[in-house]
């Protein structure tokens, strides 16, 4: 068992400036592939524990770039984090310091969960604004309006994010809160700071997000009174303090989706497990609806096979149960080799449609008006050189990369280490013909070199 300074992360050792991953296409899929803990869930929850002053234990928590810099955010806050393998123990017990390092919040938009927490333990917290992937603004202005409606007194003053509790008690107090939109960060925020606060809370209009859910679960875990989410309206009657708890993140279901349009974009048979399949309706309609058979194994499998080149089909993102942006760019992808025309209109975020230039290079037929991308179906995708922009745009190029004739060369992997675990050693145990190498230059390392990939002739 290590400190959090010394995370064990095999896709954070690469050098993030010079890794690439290499992909030779072309190559059908076979087997199964085990799914990770939900990375979305794991961040919100490693902050979670911040509003519990005894031991937490997190059990199947994905071993990335993102978790580990959620685990130097709250370990420069004086918590205790210990990881053995998939399992983290929290111990927030003595909470340092208030105010999350700057040179780590930049780094990670998800970082800002913290605030909800500190605030509702300490009465007080200095977070500065978030970074992480540049698709678009999500402010959090939905967040602060929720905690100044729970008594607290918010103020953004130089890219930091202040705030304290008036009275002696230093307690927020319940409110009655409507999201103007059901922001996953701002629902799961007041949730959390409500858990402590004083009286009943209600959010309207809140996310209804598998990872809203298991944030929730968690909480309740540990002693919270919450009621209600998963639908529109979540409601948390305040409680002095939680205790102790081990809990299970659920699976992802973004990289499993990833997985099920690896397996339509190659036309294989591929399973994967273990998945919620309720969380993955609006995927499964869609392939579906472009002919790929989707199957039911077991609670906790799923299987796609797709022999054929599936149909165009239109795709707009919307918030839980909608289809998910999360899902867009690799989606964008599987049409582009789909047979016709496709619109898929992005609703969720402004500038997630950067990987439409590198998709087009590779020989792809889309065009972009405004938040909407035109996809003309082509016959092949070509191997090329090309750059991931953000986390979804790195996985839809792995997936392009896995269809296409040819050689692809995918840079900027640092995106790809933020979300998913091992991704290409779960793709070559299925038969993908990839790896990953380090540059110096222009020029492969010896080290690669002596380990090629396991081509024929």
């Amino acid at each position: 068992m290590t400190r959090v300074t010394g995370l064990t992360d095999t896709n954070a050792n690469a050098k993030e400036d010079q890794s690439v991953l290499e992909i030779l296409g072309g190559t059908p899929l076979s087997g199964q592939v085990r799914v990770s803990g939900a990375k979305n869930s794991a961040l919100a929850i490693m902050a979670g524990a911040l509003l519990c002053s005894e031991d937490c234990r997190l059990r199947n928590v994905p071993s990335l770039m993102d978790v580990r810099r959620m685990g130097e955010i709250l370990s420069a806050l004086g918590v205790k984090v210990l990881q053995d393998g998939d399992v983290l123990d929290i111990n927030a017990r003595d909470i340092s310091q208030s105010q999350a390092p700057y040179e780590l919040v930049s780094q990670l938009r998800a970082s800002f969960f913290v605030m909800g927490p500190m605030l509702a333990r300490l009465g007080v917290a200095k977070v500065p604004l978030p970074g992480g992937c540049a698709i678009g603004a999500r402010p959090v202005d939905l967040h602060v309006r929720g905690l100044q409606l729970m008594g607290a007194d918010v103020q953004i003053e130089h890219g930091m994010v202040n705030a304290y509790v008036r009275g002696k008690s230093r307690r927020l107090t319940g409110a009655h809160i409507y999201l103007d939109y059901p922001s996953v960060g701002a629902t799961e925020t007041i949730m959390m700071a409500a858990t402590l606060a004083e009286g009943e809370t209600t959010i309207e209009n809140a996310a209804q997000e598998p990872e809203v859910v298991d944030l929730a679960n968690f909480c309740r875990a540990m002693g919270a009174r919450i009621k209600g989410a998963g639908t529109k309206t979540i409601v948390i009657d305040g409680v002095p303090s939680l205790h102790s708890t081990e809990y299970s993140i659920i699976p992802d279901r973004i990289e499993a989706g990833t997985f099920l349009v690896a397996g339509a974009i190659t036309h294989s048979d591929l399973s994967l497990y273990p998945v919620v399949p309720d969380h993955q309706t609006a995927v499964i309609s869609k392939l579906r609806a472009m002919g790929a058979q989707v199957f039911t194994e077991g609670s906790d499998c799923l299987r796609i096979v797709a022999r054929e080149r599936l149909s165009a089909t239109d795709i707009e993102t919307l918030p839980y149960p909608g289809f998910p942006t999360d899902m867009q760019a690799q989606f964008m992808s599987l049409l582009t080799l789909s047979e016709g025309d496709s619109v898929i209109s992005e609703t969720v975020f402004e500038n997630r449609l950067r990987h439409v230039a590198e998709l087009n290079r590779m020989g792809a037929d889309i065009r972009v008006k405004s938040h909407h991308a035109i996809v003309r179906g082509v016959p092949i995708l070509s191997g090329a050189p090309v750059l991931a922009t953000d986390l979804r745009a790195s996985a839809a190029l792995v997936l392009a990369g896995l269809a296409a004739q040819g050689k692809t060369i995918i840079k900027g992997l640092q995106h790809l280490d933020r979300g998913y675990e091992n991704l290409e050693i779960k793709l070559q145990t299925v038969g993908a013909r990839l790896r990953r190498i380090q540059m110096e230059g222009e020029t492969e390392t010896e080290s690669v070199k002596e380990n090629p990939l396991n081509v024929a002739g």
